[in-house]
C-alpha cells in the first residue's frame, strides 16, 4: 500500500519519494520490517499462546531432551505468516500477478496448516487434521496456482533468439534498453509459453506444451497443473518432515529463500537476464519484495525459535513455508532446480518413504520388519548416534547453504 502512496507523492515531486520505485530499497525495507515483526510482535505472540495453553505435546520418542520440550507452545507459524505478508502488503505492487498468486498460496496453505494444529491442541487430537483432508487442500491450492500462472495474460517471459528466428504462435519480438553491444545476432521474443529453465544444460529451457504437441496452449495445461500440484505437496510435506529440531526447518528456509532472492533478481532484470543468458520474467521483479518479507520472517522467527526453542511454527509455519518455496520456484520458471536447493527437504522426505518401505518389505519377506536408519526423519537418527541437536542443525545448514550455492552457480554452469 506505501508503494502507492510514495508513487503518488513522486508525482508531485515530493523529495524522497521517488526511492520507493527502486526494487532494492522495498526489498530492504521489507526485511526490515519482518524482522521487526517477528521479533517484537513476536513475543507478544508467544505470550498469548502460553495464556491459552497452546504447547505441543510431545510423544517419547527415546530422544534427548523431549521432555523438557513437552509444553512449549506452537502455533508459531502465525509469526512467520504475519511477518511475511504484512511487509508485502506496505512494500509489493499489490495489483501485480505474481504478488497475487504469493499472498493466495502463503494465506491457503496457512489455512490448512493452521487447521491441523487446531485440532491436535484444541481438539486433544495428535493426528491432527486427516492426511486426506491436508492433501485435498494442497492439491487446491495447486491447482489455482497453476490455474493462475497458466492462464494469466501477465504472466510471460523473454528469451534471446537468434536473427533469423521465425516467430510462433503468441510470440512477438521485444527489445531491451539494456541489451549489450556483443549481442548483436540475437533478438528478443516475448511468449507466453509456460517455458521453465533445464539446470546444467547449455540451450536450457524446456516448454511444457511440447510435450504436449501444443502449440496454441490448449493442452499444456494438463500437463503444467499436475507439476504444480506435486511440486506444492513435495516440498511443503518436506518442510513439515524437516521441522524436528529447534531452528531447523526454519534456519534451512532462509537459506533456500536467500538463493531464490537472487533467481528472482536476475530474472526479472533485463540486463542480468541479458548477461547470464537467461530467461527475463517481466512484473516477476516485485517478487524479490515477497522472498525478503520471507527471509526476513524466517530469520526473525530464528530469535525464539532456534536452540532451546520458545515456540514451535507447528504445521502453521512449515506447510506454508514449504508451499512458498515451490510457488515461487514455479513462478520464475526454476522448479527443476528444486531437488538440488531444497535437497534437505528431498532427503528427509526420502529418509521416512526409505524406512516405511523397507520395513514393509522386510516384515512381509522375513516375518520381521528391518529398519534403514535408526530412526526417520534423517535428523532423528543423528539424534539416536547421539549428536547434540544444536550440531546436527547447525550441519545441515551447513549442507543446505553449500546446495543454495550449487543452485546459484547453475546461471552459469551449463
Amino acid at each position: 500500500m506505501l508503494y502507492y502512496l510514495f508513487d503518488y507523492l513522486d508525482s508531485l515531486n515530493f523529495p524522497g519519494a521517488g526511492l520507493f520505485q527502486f526494487i532494492s530499497f522495498r526489498a530492504a525495507m521489507a526485511l526490515m520490517t519482518s524482522l521487526i515483526v517477528s521479533i517484537f510482535f513476536g513475543k507478544k505472540i508467544i505470550n498469548l499462546l502460553r495464556k491459552q495453553q497452546i504447547g505441543e505435546t510431545v510423544r517419547d520418542l527415546g530422544l534427548a531432551g523431549q521432555v523438557e520440550k513437552s509444553g512449549t507452545p506452537t502455533m508459531g507459524g502465525l509469526i512467520i505468516l504475519g511477518a511475511i505478508l504484512i511487509p508485502t502488503i506496505l512494500f509489493a505492487k499489490l495489483h501485480n500477478i505474481y504478488v497475487i498468486t504469493m499472498i493466495v498460496a502463503t494465506i491457503w496453505l496457512g489455512v490448512i496448516g493452521f487447521l491441523d494444529d487446531y485440532i491436535k491442541v484444541f481438539r486433544k487430537n495428535k493426528e491432527g487434521l486427516a492426511g486426506k483432508s491436508k492433501i485435498v487442500g494442497q492439491i487446491g491450492v495447486g491447482l489455482i496456482v497453476g490455474c493462475m500462472l497458466y492462464f494469466s495474460k501477465d504472466v510471460t517471459v523473454h528469451k534471446r533468439v537468434q536473427e533469423n528466428y521465425v516467430l510462433q504462435a503468441d510470440e512477438e519480438f521485444v527489445t531491451h534498453e539494456h541489451q549489450n553491444g556483443k549481442d548483436e545476432n540475437f533478438k528478443w521474443i516475448k511468449t507466453d509459453d509456460m517455458t521453465t529453465t533445464i539446470p546444467f544444460i547449455k540451450g536450457n529451457e524446456f516448454n511444457y506444451n511440447w510435450l504436449m504437441g501444443d502449440s496454441d496452449k490448449s493442452y499444456g495445461w494438463l500437463l503444467f497443473i499436475p507439476i504444480v500440484i506435486f511440486i506444492v505437496i513435495a516440498v511443503s510435506n518436506g518442510a513439515n518432515m524437516t521441522d524436528g529440531l529447534d531452528g531447523l526447518a526454519t534456519g534451512t528456509s532462509a537459506i533456500i529463500g536467500l538463493a531464490l532472492a537472487v533467481l528472482a533478481y536476475v530474472s526479472s532484470n533485463a540486463f542480468f537476464a541479458d548477461y547470464l543468458n537467461v530467461m527475463y520474467i517481466p512484473l516477476a521483479e516485485e517478487l524479490v519484495i515477497f522472498i525478503a518479507a520471507f527471509v526476513g520472517a524466517c530469520v526473525g522467527f530464528l530469535w525464539y525459535n532456534s536452540y532451546p526453542a520458545q515456540v514451535f511454527m507447528g504445521d502453521t509455519g512449515s506447510l506454508a513455508i514449504g508451499g512458498i518455496i515451490a510457488v515461487f520456484a514455479i513462478a520464475i520458471r526454476k522448479e527443476l532446480l528444486i531437488p538440488v536447493l531444497c535437497g534437505v527437504f528431498l532427503i528427509e522426505n526420502l529418509s521416512v518413504i526409505m524406512q516405511v518401505g523397507y520395513f514393509k518389505f522386510t516384515k512381509k519377506r522375513f516375518g520381521v520388519g528391518k529398519r534403514i536408519f535408526l530412526m526417520a526423519p534423517l535428523h532423528h537418527h543423528y539424534q539416536k548416534t547421539g549428536l547434540h541437536e544444536a550440531k546436527i542443525v547447525s550441519r545441515f545448514w551447513i549442507i543446505s547453504v553449500f546446495l543454495a550455492v550449487i543452485t546459484i552457480v547453475t546461471l552459469k554452469l551449463r
